[in-house]
């Protein structure tokens, strides 16, 4: 009889065309970078947050979901970080697929050594579904609040709990998408977490609302103590001041002052338009956000002036935190 790791890599197999295959012509390209890189990037720097969409003939939308992307591919990704010079990738579940890892575990697997996922879970994954992604390069789980436009606290608390009871004996990591408004109201909670954490795209922040915005000063303090990790990524969700993003750097640069070791970059590449729009179905095409990835990499400098640290940013922090 076949072990669920054997139909996990028979999947992958069979689904490789799925994700290597072009976007379909009514689609746009997935963005790539126009602004060449103007810095040294380390070897084996690592671009912390991605998503792949596959063809949707093949690997199922969940239903009820957010928002419906267009496609964007293996080879795709492979350009990009080819421009960028980042040889390792982590591949974050999107909510799009809810529970279903199945594109990403595929794309994670065409990609080779230097990829690893974090995976969305729920109460019905058995733990040995958990066993073979952690064998395939699973690194940890995550909990998107934000996009499904969850604020509550209580059931924010409810589903940390949840999260960490499943993978506290497993040397995985939450990785959280949400405001700053919840990472206040958990704040002991978080603090106290026995897994590591992991904020994504600056904790929420919102660049209009100025460094002492509720929440932020306790994101500081978390990162400081080496409590929680924090991605600098997606600049764009923080900004309004594109294309530099000039407005974010305060943000960015209090971050790493904090604790550069607890600080990982991400493209947010392909970069998907969850944003709920007047007319738009969620089951509408929502095209991709046309981000140039040279542009948003070459803010690294700005915000992080010495070599050494854009390499605990880049490399080692990664290498650590994903186990390449």
């Amino acid at each position: 009889m076949l072990s669920r790791r054997d139909l996990l890599i028979g999947a992958a197999a069979a689904g490789a065309a799925a994700l290597v295959r072009g976007p379909a012509p009514a689609f746009a390209k997935a963005a790539q970078p126009s602004t060449p890189v103007n810095f040294a990037v380390p070897a084996g720097a690592c671009d912390c947050h991605t998503h792949i969409f596959g063809d949707p003939k093949r690997y199922t939308f969940a239903t009820p979901r957010p928002y419906t992307p267009e496609p964007a591919t293996v080879p795709e990704m492979r350009a990009l970080h080819k421009a960028l010079h980042t040889p390792r990738v982590l591949i974050v579940q999107p909510t799009v697929y809810g529970t279903d890892n199945t594109c990403t575990l595929e794309s994670m697997k065409l990609l080779g050594p230097g990829a690893r996922a974090v995976v969305v879970i729920d109460d019905k994954t058995p733990e040995s579904a958990l066993d073979d992604m952690a064998r395939l390069g699973i690194r940890g789980i995550r909990i998107n609040l934000e996009t499904v436009g969850q604020t509550d606290p209580a059931i924010a608390r409810q589903r940390f709990a949840a999260a960490v009871d499943r993978i506290k004996a497993r040397k995985w990591h939450i990785q959280i998408y949400t405001r700053l408004s919840i990472i206040e109201s958990l704040k002991d909670q978080f603090a106290a977490s026995p897994v590591p954490l992991v904020f994504d795209h600056f904790g929420g922040a919102q660049a209009s609302l100025g460094l002492d915005q509720t929440g932020f000063p306790t994101l500081l303090n978390l990162v400081h103590s080496g409590k929680a990790y924090v991605k600098i990524s997606g600049a764009y969700r923080s900004s309004t001041q594109a294309p530099n993003y000039p407005d974010v750097t305060p943000y960015a640069k209090a971050l790493i002052a904090a604790n550069p070791q607890r600080i990982v970059w991400g493209s947010d590449w392909p970069h998907p338009d969850s944003a709920q729009i007047p007319g738009r179905k969620t089951t509408d095409i929502a095209p991709l956000y046309q981000i140039d990835d040279g542009a948003l990499l070459n803010q690294l400098p700005v915000w992080a002036p010495e070599a050494s640290v854009r390499k605990t940013i880049l490399v080692d922090t990664p290498a650590k935190l994903y186990g390449f």
